[in-house]
């Protein structure tokens, strides 16, 4: 089983295999198509679209940041449709270092399907080993998928205060507070740390070896406990790729505050840091 990152060898040997899905998660922000009409454009056989903000994201539930986290009724729905039931080794990518394609894995261990992996190197990984792609959309049966949510996995907005440690996964310069090209305010949660989700990156898209990943983060939680840690970022999006790089590394499932700083922002009463700290 592999349930944090597979390589694209080892997928390519995987997927001839019965019990094995494959989930394209191609997104762009900036235009809400382009990652459908890539996965058109061809994709790893067999693999079936899912879409950051019509299937990943949907009505608020535990928060209300930019993409709140589906219901577990809806993830069910979803999961089903995707052909996923007990024991079905699901594999998910993009052509974004993880950054989204880590979204889908965290939901599928929060509903408890922890045969969930996320491709190493994602789309770039597989094209530049020569491997075969198509083009035809793929339809997968619908599978009974009864997994349960994990609720002590989400922090809520009422939770944060208490947090003993917040990662915060942006980008340096919207953490300071320097610039914020998407939501209204800029800054972050005070007393939360920075830990960009590309520290965990390589040059080749890729993520660092496992002990690499280990020293850098536990160079920033310091003397906090690994299991006390909450990640977050702009909409509980790109936090999920420091959670599976956590995980990854041996150290314990960090929570996810999904509201993120898309929720924290919306109330001009709560405070808010700038700076380095």
């Amino acid at each position: 089983m592999f349930d944090t990152l597979i390589g694209a060898q080892a997928l390519r040997a995987k997927r001839s295999e019965p019990g094995c899905v494959i989930v394209d998660s191609r997104y762009e922000l900036a235009d809400r198509g382009a990652g459908y009409r890539a996965y058109l454009a061809g994709h790893i056989p067999g693999a079936v679209y899912a879409h950051l903000h019509d299937d990943l994201s949907g009505p608020p539930l535990t928060d209300h940041g930019r993409h709140p986290i589906p219901s577990p009724s809806r993830l069910r729905e979803l999961f089903c449709s995707f052909g996923i039931s007990a024991g079905v080794q699901v594999v998910t990518y993009d052509d974004s270092s993880g950054a989204i394609a880590a979204r889908l894995w965290w939901m599928l261990r929060y509903m408890g399907h922890d045969a969930a992996a996320v491709l190493n190197g994602g789309w770039s990984a597989w094209v530049d080993a020569g491997f075969e792609t198509e083009q035809r959309e793929t339809r997968n049966l619908p599978s009974p998928f009864l997994g349960s949510p994990r609720d002590d996995w989400l922090v809520t907005l009422a939770q944060v205060s208490a947090a003993p440690l917040l990662l915060d996964a942006r980008e340096p310069a919207r953490y300071r507070g320097e610039k914020e090209s998407i939501d209204p305010v800029a800054g972050h949660i005070p007393g939360a740390r920075n830990y960009f989700w590309k520290e965990n990156i390589d040059a080749r898209g890729a993520f660092r070896p496992k002990a690499e990943i280990r020293r850098r983060m536990e160079s920033v939680y310091g003397s906090c406990p690994a299991g006390d840690v909450v990640c977050y970022c702009g909409s509980g999006v790109t936090a999920c790729v420091n959670i599976l790089a956590a995980v990854h590394a041996g150290l314990p499932f960090p929570r996810l505050y999904a509201g993120s700083w898309s929720e924290w922002c919306a109330d001009p009463a709560r405070p808010i840091a700038t700076g380095e700290g």
